[in-house]
């Protein structure tokens, strides 16, 4: 089977196509395509090689790259740009004398400009009929309307995270995972909306890229309000460590709290009245309205 390249087209959209390696292409090489029947112009971010398993049934349908682009290739590509931004005006125009609930993204014409794609984001479902209608009569040609959400919104606007890095979405993210609130309460995160939070208003990606690693630190970890005993007496546990492996009890004799590893106590019970965090409500010790805006967050 020929490479397979992992290709983003200027509206930000990516797919994978095949290429003969007789092209020798490489990262940053700009190429045309042809997928579905339409050319379209679009940039190598990476080769993915011979080893991308893909279905037998996927493989007439999967993009190949036609040509690798010339000078002129990129003046054509150059004017199809000026003219998806005129579409885009025209667009709008329709959307608000249509009323529609919807914000459009952006627009993109196929090289061969037989297709025009239009990407929106909505809170719920829209009726665009009428606008494709009159997109199609305004613009005379085909008419794609494609509905995204807002992490993808966010991967398209790009920015800086939290960690002062460019945006996980926007540098190799091509998928994104299921995470819940869940995933910050095994990690002994706080669930504060603000602190699990991403750009895109949904929780953080990097939630799941440590989870596993967090799940195996916590399987011999005593629990918060579990009673233990210690070189100093006994007492409950306050607060825990994953990373470090150690855990505060406050004693119950002296009342003082003290940090030991977890090697060090010795589990009496558990706290009757809380469940361990795979039994219980996740949700729990929480005011009502971060759990509201948690729910609202959570992927499940």
């Amino acid at each position: 089977m020929d490479p397979l390249y992992d290709i983003k087209l200027e509206s930000g959209a990516t797919y994978v196509a095949a290429a003969p390696a007789t092209m020798n292409l490489k990262a940053k090489d700009w190429v045309v395509i042809r997928k579905d029947k339409v050319l379209d112009y679009g940039q190598i971010i990476t080769c993915l090689g011979d080893k991308v398993k893909v279905l037998e049934k996927d493989k007439e349908t999967l993009p190949h790259v036609d040509r690798k682009a010339t000078v002129n290739d990129q003046g054509k590509a150059n004017e199809n740009l000026m003219r998806s931004k005129s579409a885009l005006r025209t667009a709008h125009q329709y959307i608000n004398n249509l009323k529609l609930p919807m914000k459009l993204l952006n627009a993109h014409y196929s090289f061969d400009m037989k297709l025009v794609t239009f990407q929106f984001t909505s809170d719920g479902r829209v009726d665009f009929r009428e606008l494709v209608k009159q997109l199609s009569q305004g613009l005379n040609t085909r008419i794609e309307l494609r509905q995204i959400g807002v992490r993808d919104e966010t991967a398209l606007i790009g920015g800086l995270g939290v960690c002062g890095q460019t945006l996980c979405c926007c540098r190799f993210l091509r998928s994104f995972a299921s995470i819940n609130v869940r995933m910050a309460k095994e990690q002994d995160l706080s669930l504060n909306p603000n602190n699990i939070s991403g750009i895109c208003g949904r929780l953080k990606c990097c939630l799941k890229y440590e989870h596993e690693g967090y799940l195996e630190l916590d399987k011999d970890m005593p629990r918060r309000g579990a009673v233990c005993e210690c070189g100093e007496g006994r007492g409950r546990v306050v607060d825990r460590n994953l990373l470090t492996q150690k855990v505060t009890l406050h004693l119950e004799e002296s009342g003082k709290n003290v940090t030991c590893v977890k090697e060090e106590v010795r589990v009496v019970y558990l706290d009757k009245f809380k469940m361990p965090v795979e039994q219980g409500d996740v949700f729990d010790g929480i005011d009502d309205e971060q759990k509201r805006i948690l729910k609202q967050l959570n992927d499940e």
